[in-house]
């Protein structure tokens, strides 16, 4: 838990305070105290502030959120703080927030311990501190067994010099004036708490504890909630992760089919062509042989017909040059033939006379028959 505790001087906040450092184990973060410490220790930030403190000017915001910082940054305020006495004005209180936010710590409430402002004065005139131990009394309410000691350690107590009706008086008009508007801001945030501080402490004291539950249970259930909310929005992110990657590997896969695909008709498409292209080759081939053939069948006939002219024309002229050198021959050659004709008709005349008495012996044959 982060609580910021709002409350006039002498309400009693600081009281309830302790109350819930004790309860909850939680760090009490006051920015007096942590201002103090700084200067003791001799940091950076709190040289600073000594510088401030012993010119009597106020110690700048800068360097009480750079104390603040530090300390809600150590192991024991991990778990949560109280911070009392800061802030006091409208501009720290956002300033604490931008802070507390970039620190990934945000607060959780902002308690209001509220008192009437006749209480108030009575509270204020009457607080008794025990200079040791820092216990709060009041001798009109709440006074200590014997006047002046502290009833847990004995020490002397002390009556504050600015616990007078006037001062008091001013100091209520600047917490009317500077930190009630705080108290709105954070209201209006849906931040802030209000206790009546007045009564038992202890009274007082379970108020605020049933406020601080109320908000942890809050705090508990806006958490299960967001843990729902995370799950089922990683579950829905999962889910789309799911489906869309579901969706690619089915669009990759039917780019992968639409690809085989293509690649088996360009292969298909090649496979014709060069079967086409093979067609054309041999049927180019076979037209080139044919083409081949035919030129050699011409040149063949070609050659055949330009021998027999040749040899017509060699006749020819052999037959001009024999006719020239032996013309006597050629007519007794024309001659001769006659002759031969006349031959030959002799020697069918006398075959004819020889067959016809075969002729008439085979009639007489077949009369006598």
């Amino acid at each position: 838990m982060r609580i910021v505790l709002l409350g006039a001087p002498g309400s009693g906040k600081g009281t309830q305070a302790k109350l819930l450092v004790e309860k909850y184990k939680l760090p009490q973060i006051s920015t007096g105290d942590m201002l103090r410490d700084a200067v003791a220790e001799g940091s950076p930030l709190g040289r600073q502030a000594k510088i401030a403190m012993d010119a009597g000017q106020l110690v700048s915001d800068e360097i009480v959120l750079g104390i603040i910082q530090e300390r809600v940054t150590r192991p024991d305020a991990r778990k949560g703080f109280i911070l009392d006495g800061f802030p006091r004005n409208l501009q720290q209180a956002e300033a604490l927030d931008q802070l507390l936010t970039s620190l990934g710590r945000p607060l959780n409430l902002s308690l209001l311990v509220a008192v009437d402002v006749d209480a108030l004065i009575q509270r204020l005139v009457g607080r008794r501190t025990c200079l040791s131990c820092g216990q709060m009394y009041n001798i009109y309410y709440a006074p200590p067994h014997i006047e002046g000691r502290c009833d847990e350690c004995g020490g002397r107590l002390r009556h504050r010099g600015d616990d007078n009706e006037e001062t008091i008086g001013n100091r209520l008009r600047v917490f009317e004036t500077h930190t009630l508007p705080v108290a709105e801001y954070y209201k209006e945030k849906g931040e802030l708490r209000t206790v009546q501080g007045v009564g038992e402490i202890t009274d007082i004291f379970k108020a605020v504890t049933k406020v601080v539950e109320d908000v942890k249970a809050n705090i508990k259930n806006e958490t299960r909630t967001d843990a729902i909310r995370a799950a089922f929005a990683k579950h829905r992110a999962s889910k789309a992760e799911k489906a869309a990657a579901a969706k690619k590997d089915a669009a990759k896969k039917k780019l992968a089919a639409k690809k085989t695909v293509k690649k088996k008709v360009v292969k298909k498409k090649a496979v014709k062509k060069k079967a086409a292209g093979k067609k054309q080759t041999v049927k180019k081939v076979a037209a080139k042989k044919a083409t081949a053939k035919k030129a050699v069948k011409k040149q063949a006939v070609k050659k055949k017909v330009v021998k027999v002219v040749k040899k017509a024309v060699k006749k020819k002229a052999a037959s001009k040059v024999v006719a020239k050198k032996k013309p006597v021959k050629k007519v007794a050659a024309k001659k001769a033939p006659a002759k031969k004709v006349a031959k030959k008709k002799v020697v069918k005349k006398k075959v004819a006379a020889k067959k016809k008495p075969v002729a008439k012996k085979k009639k007489a044959t077949r009369k006598k028959r």
